[in-house]
């Protein structure tokens, strides 16, 4: 039968040749892909706990691409490589690893100058790299940890609680994570700042 998922605002559809990456054939539903995702997220977090990065290793490609392998590796094939097909949402395939750079020029251009607070900071990458969207799938996810590894890591302060909640998920704790990021698309990161912080 295959993988059926059903979206809900804001998730980017699995193309079908991307739904071919994954590991587990047994696997058919949105909430068992939730669950087997969920669990490899949590070793990813548990292995992001015992690291210590400094802060040119974690706004590298490098690290974006592996946290997002360590992620999702234990359910996706293409886990840690960027996506090969456009999306409702992201930049061009082609202009990935493009944009990326200049995230990452920008992200170190605020480091060396103090050009937001520690929160924004995070918040700002957080906010960028979901935009350009470098994965097939997980990018909300994946962009959640980074910003925590980025807060926690580089500015020794504590993890984002992201209104403790299962954003992938329906409910009011999702809609105000929307609207917050697409007040931050209009250029108004605060209250994705704060949510992150509620």
């Amino acid at each position: 039968m295959g993988l059926v998922i059903d979206y809900i605002e804001g998730q980017t559809p699995i193309d079908e040749d991307e739904k071919e990456g994954l590991l587990i054939k047994s696997i058919s539903t949105r909430e068992e892909l939730d669950e087997f995702e969920q669990y490899n997220i949590e070793k990813a977090i548990e292995w992001t706990l015992g690291k210590r990065w400094n802060s040119n290793y974690i706004i590298s490609e490098n690290f974006v691409k592996e946290l997002h392998y360590k992620m999702f590796s234990e359910v996706w094939a293409w886990a840690g490589e960027f996506r090969k097909t456009n999306k409702n949402i992201g930049v061009d395939k082609h202009q990935i690893g493009i944009s990326l750079r200049q995230l990452i020029d920008d992200a170190n251009y605020w480091l060396a100058n103090k050009t937001y607070t520690d929160d924004e900071t995070a918040m700002h990458f957080k906010h960028r790299i979901v935009k350009i969207h470098c994965f097939p799938n997980g990018n909300g996810r994946h962009s959640r940890l980074i910003a925590d590894v980025i807060i926690s890591h580089i500015f020794g302060k504590p993890v984002f609680t992201w209104s403790r909640t299962n954003l992938t998920n329906k409910g009011e704790a999702r809609t105000k994570y929307i609207n917050a990021i697409k007040t931050a698309d209009n250029g108004n990161i605060e209250l994705l700042v704060s949510f992150a912080r509620t």
